[in-house]
């Protein structure tokens, strides 16, 4: 079955960095549409940044603009998620999604602290 491991989150503290990894097995990534959503404790899932099968095109939410870059490597059927100057209201789980038309798979998530 499509798997999708999250990884590479972590405690942070404000102004730091991290990388997020998504690692895909068991599909054929180049054909899939990459995102990272984040879900803050009592809050919705929300959607941060998006990223086209070839990698060609990305989209970001407004509150990560020039913040976050998004990435694709079809070669080792990962996306990434760099994250630069965090603040506190970055803390969140941070999930992968996969699609390809009407397949939707996510990742199991990462946790991203930013506390000082």
């Amino acid at each position: 079955q499509v798997q999708l491991v999250d990884s590479g989150g972590g405690l942070v503290q404000p102004g730091g960095s991290l990388r997020l990894s998504c690692a895909a097995a068991r599909l054929i990534f180049s054909l899939y549409d990459m995102s990272w959503y984040r879900q803050a404790p009592g809050k919705e899932r929300e959607l941060v940044a998006g990223i086209t099968s070839a990698g060609d095109t990305t989209n970001y939410a407004d509150s990560v603009k020039g913040q976050f870059n998004i990435s694709k490597d079809n070669d080792k059927n990962t996306v990434y998620l760099h994250m630069n100057s965090l603040k506190l209201e970055d803390k969140a789980v941070y999930y992968c999604n996969a699609v390809f038309k009407r397949l939707s798979y996510w990742g199991q998530g990462t946790q991203v602290t930013v506390s000082s």
